[in-house]
């Protein structure tokens, strides 16, 4: 694919990071021991790491788009849990005041970077402030990262896609919790909404921030 930086202007270019709480990205987390294959098996949390740098670097706004915060509570009263919901709720991932609730260190976010308000099921953008805010800082492109492929990063991106925005996926910075999940998302369901789909080397190669070492 021929792209240029400038289709990355940082004016109109965001960074969605997906639900980097504890629970998923660390050693530790409820959720770690399922993502960990895959997560070390791509370099997830290096590419990560890089992508947010990359993005920071380059003035890209930073949008952190969270999972609702669980409480025993949640859901009690609703009509229609998706198996995923109950899950959640049997489990208490991501359980409200909890360390897994907290950001994985390296994506806490800075001052100038906004938090969205939590989603409850997968989409960042059903029920939640995160269309309204990327149109108040006139963002028309969104680059995705966070987990996992399967569910939140697949639907947000499909509803961002839907509202008419231009999506990116960053294969490699993207967790889900086997291969399947990946080979799902990146090589069947996601070639048919995404506007781009690259790895990390390659998304940093195009705006030029790939390491020296590593562009030799």
């Amino acid at each position: 694919m021929d792209v240029q930086a400038n289709t990355y202007a940082p004016d109109e270019t965001a960074l969605l990071i997906i639900d980097p709480y504890n629970d998923f990205l660390s050693d530790g987390g409820k959720l770690w021991p399922a993502a960990k294959e895959v997560a070390e098996g791509i370099g997830l949390l290096d590419n990560m790491r890089a992508m947010l740098g990359a993005a920071r670097d380059l003035g890209f706004c930073v949008f952190i788009v969270p999972h609702h915060q669980t409480t025993p509570d949640d859901y009690r009263t609703w009509d229609h849990l998706s198996p995923t919901q109950q899950r959640v709720v049997k489990g208490q991932t991501f359980a409200a005041g909890s360390w897994g609730a907290k950001w994985h260190p390296d994506f806490v976010p800075r001052e100038n970077e906004l938090v969205m308000r939590q989603h409850w099921a997968s989409s960042g953008f059903a029920n939640t402030d995160l269309d309204m805010l990327l149109k108040q800082h006139r963002v028309q492109k969104i680059i995705i990262i966070g987990m996992k492929a399967n569910t939140c990063v697949d639907t947000t991106a499909r509803f961002g896609q839907e509202l008419g925005y231009h999506v990116t996926l960053i294969r490699d910075a993207i967790g889900a919790f086997n291969w399947d999940e990946m080979k799902a998302t990146f090589d069947i369901n996601a070639p048919a909404y995404a506007h781009a789909i690259f790895t990390t080397d390659e998304f940093l190669t195009i705006v030029g921030k790939l390491p020296q070492a590593m562009a030799m």
